[in-house]
C-alpha cells in the first residue's frame, strides 16, 4: 500500500473523521463586507476585517465544503476568514468546525484556493467547487474500462484501483462484495494498479487477469481476482507460478496461455493505461475507491460511513438509493 498523504483538505474529501451541514449562508458581496449576522453557534464571531479576498465567496466555500461534508449532518461549521495572500488571486480560507454531539469541542482548518477557483490546497491539490468531483467523475466514465460488474449504467460509478499483490486490497474485497450487494444501481469497475516497487508479482498477476478477462469475460477475471487474492501469501519466487496458475484454472482459463498472453505488448499495454489513468488523477495509495469522482479510502472508514457517503455522492449527482441497515453477520 502506498501511504496517504497526511493532509487537512486531504482529510476533509477522504471522509476521514468529517460530516457536516453549513452554520452560515450568507454571500460576501465585496472584498471588505463580512458575511450577516448568523443564528447562534459555538463559533467565535466573523469578523469583517477577515474577509479581504474577492475570492472565492463564502457561498462558494459552504457549496464546497456541503459537497464533501454533506453526508453527515452531525458537522457543523463557520467560514472563519478568506484572506489575501502574496501569491496573487491565491486565497487562504479559514474554517471553524464542531459537532452538534459535542457542542463544546471546536477546531480550526484552512486551506488555500487558486486564481482559477477550481483548486485547494493544503499539502496537495484537490478539486475545489460545488461540484469539486465532476472533472473526475467524466474522466473516468471515459477512461476506466477494466473489468466491471453490476449495473450497465455508469450514472453511479464506483471504480476500485488495487495491486493483486497487496494486502490491504485483499482486506477490501469483502467490502466491495457488500457494496455490490448494497448497491444494485452501481457499475463497479476493477483497475490495475500494480507497485512492482514493493510487490514484485503484482504486474504479472494483473497482465494474466488481463488475459483471462480478454478470453473468458468479466465475471472470470473476477473470478481470478478472488483466487488471487486468497493465495496472496503464495506470491513468492517459488509459489507464484502454481499460484497464478490455479486462479486461471478456477477462472475457466488455461494456465500456459494466460502465462504466455502476459508476456505480451496488448495485456502489458492495458495495465499501464490504467496506471496511467491512475497517475492522471493523482491516484497515490492501493486501494482507493473512487465514488462518482470522490476518491475514498476503502479501508479507512467504517462500512456504515462509506456506504453514507456513497449514497450521499449518488443524490448529489440524482442517483436515488435506498439504504438498507448494514447486517452484523455482514461480511
Amino acid at each position: 500500500m502506498l501511504k496517504w498523504v497526511g493532509t487537512v483538505v486531504g482529510m476533509m474529501v477522504l471522509g476521514t473523521a468529517v460530516t457536516a451541514s453549513g452554520a452560515q449562508t450568507a454571500t460576501q458581496s465585496t472584498v471588505t463586507q463580512a458575511p450577516a449576522a448568523q443564528t447562534a453557534t459555538p463559533f467565535p464571531p466573523v469578523s469583517a476585517k477577515n474577509f479581504t479576498a474577492a475570492s472565492p465567496t463564502v457561498d462558494e466555500v459552504n457549496a464546497f465544503l456541503t459537497a464533501i461534508w454533506g453526508y453527515d449532518t452531525t458537522r457543523i461549521w463557520s467560514v472563519a476568514a478568506i484572506l489575501k495572500t502574496k501569491a496573487p488571486g491565491v486565497s487562504r480560507v479559514v474554517v471553524y468546525v464542531g459537532d452538534k454531539a459535542n457542542p463544546g469541542k471546536t477546531s480550526q482548518t484552512a486551506f488555500f484556493t487558486t486564481p482559477d477557483g477550481k483548486h485547494a490546497i493544503a499539502d496537495q491539490v484537490i478539486d475545489f467547487g460545488a461540484k469539486p468531483f465532476e472533472e473526475t467523475r467524466e474522466l473516468l466514465q471515459a477512461r476506466a474500462n477494466g473489468p466491471a460488474e453490476g449495473a450497465a449504467s455508469k450514472q453511479l460509478e464506483l471504480v476500485e484501483f488495487a495491486d493483486l499483490q497487496c494486502p490491504h486490497c485483499k482486506e477490501a474485497q469483502d467490502t466491495m462484495e457488500n457494496l455490490l450487494k448494497d448497491f444494485p444501481q452501481a457499475h463497479i469497475v476493477f483497475e490495475n494498479l500494480p507497485i512492482p516497487e514493493i510487490h514484485p508479482y503484482a504486474f504479472r498477476a494483473a497482465a494474466e487477469g488481463v488475459c483471462v478477462r480478454q478470453s473468458k469475460g468479466d465475471a472470470a477475471f473476477f473470478t481470478y481476482a478472488a483466487a488471487v487474492f486468497d493465495k496472496q501469501s503464495d506470491l513468492t519466487p517459488t509459489g507464484v507460478d502454481a499460484t497464478l496458475a490455479a486462479a486461471v484454472t478456477a477462472a475457466g482459463g488455461d494456465p500456459k496461455d494466460a502465462a504466455a498472453c502476459a508476456q505480451t505488448d496488448l495485456a502489458k499495454d492495458e495495465i499501464h493505461a490504467s496506471m496511467a489513468l491512475a497517475g492522471d488523477l493523482s491516484v497515490d495509495q492501493t486501494p482507493t475507491l473512487v465514488v462518482n469522482g470522490q476518491m475514498l479510502p476503502v479501508t479507512g472508514l467504517s462500512y456504515d460511513v462509506l456506504k453514507r457517503m456513497i449514497a450521499f455522492r449518488a443524490g448529489q449527482d440524482g442517483v436515488v438509493v435506498h439504504l438498507q441497515p448494514t447486517l452484523s453477520n455482514i461480511k
